[in-house]
């Protein structure tokens, strides 16, 4: 009898011994998640928070991933890389209301963050202006696809052909290999001029001044047979020459062409003027330089 008692008391101790043991565990465990990180006065924030925040950041992840696959199926393969582009930004901004909703909900004083944080926002947001300006240019130029990989164009004076596009930068390379990093916001703040859009066929001209008293029409023969001979421009539509006007020196004539590629608009153009200017000598026609006539009053008469 005394032998089962003594089992029976040595069952409760050790009993008595696991549930203090299970409860010392708890308040270990709800004393670590309780534990607070003080960022300021007024900024605090416990493990529990941190943890719940990093949950709800993942799972949020994990949806934004469905609705991109959602949204992606049906999308041409070379516009998924614009729609990457556009969603990643969208997918931040997610996350940062994500973040502050999250805190907001789970007792963190989030007027506080902004409050303590509104000079330094100022300051980011003063100096990335110009940044910003060229994300946002970047977003509309990828959705409205104004501008394309392959396209020719001309900003500021400046001709290359699109190699790259992202969202802050525009890289385009020139005819003499010289690469122009364009910032995106100056496609909202100056004319472009693309050539290609309408396709890689383009007009071009080339103009020419003859003296006065030449033969217009053997002038307008030259310049169309100069045309016909070069091996860069297109038969179809057929070359054109223009009397565009009387000059003060001379009689002016624009010889109208086509090009299959106006990138090297610049090469043809100067194979033209040579091929003219040798046509005119062998014709006998002249290009004059501009003359004035200066007349001496001598007032001593």
């Amino acid at each position: 009898m005394a032998k089962i008692l003594i089992v029976l008391v040595s069952q409760d101790i050790e009993n008595i011994g696991e549930t203090i043991t299970e409860s010392s565990a708890w308040e270990k465990l709800s004393q670590f998640l309780n534990l607070r990180i003080d960022f300021t006065k007024e900024i605090s924030v416990s493990v529990l928070e941190l943890l719940i925040l990093i949950t709800v950041i993942f799972i949020t992840s994990i949806v934004l991933k469905v609705i991109y696959r959602i949204l992606t199926r049906k999308v041409p393969e070379h516009d998924k890389g614009k729609f990457q582009v556009v969603f990643g930004y969208f997918k931040w901004l997610v996350y940062v209301i994500i973040f502050l909703v999250t805190l907001d909900s789970v007792g963190v004083n989030v007027t506080a963050i902004f409050a303590a944080s509104a000079a330094l926002l100022i300051g980011i947001g003063l100096a990335l202006q110009t940044f910003f300006q060229d994300i946002i240019s970047g977003v509309f130029i990828l959705i409205d696809q104004s501008v394309q990989v392959g396209d020719i164009i001309e900003l500021d004076g400046k001709v290359g052909r699109i190699e790259e596009i992202k969202l802050r930068t525009t890289r385009a390379v020139t005819i003499d290999n010289k690469v122009l990093i364009i910032p995106n916001h100056l496609y909202l703040t100056n004319i472009l001029y693309n050539w290609t859009q309408n396709g890689s066929v383009t007009r071009e001209n080339v103009e020419v001044g003859v003296a006065y008293g030449s033969d217009i029409r053997l002038v307008e023969k030259i310049l169309i047979n100069v045309a016909n001979n070069h091996e860069s421009i297109l038969d179809d539509p057929k070359p054109l020459v223009l009397f565009t006007n009387f000059g003060d020196s001379s009689l002016n004539f624009k010889l109208v062409f086509t090009l299959n590629d106006s990138f090297i608009s610049a090469i043809p153009k100067s194979d033209l003027r040579f091929a003219i200017d040798k046509a005119f000598k062998k014709n006998n026609i002249s290009i004059p330089f501009p003359q004035r006539d200066i007349h001496i009053i001598d007032k001593n008469k």
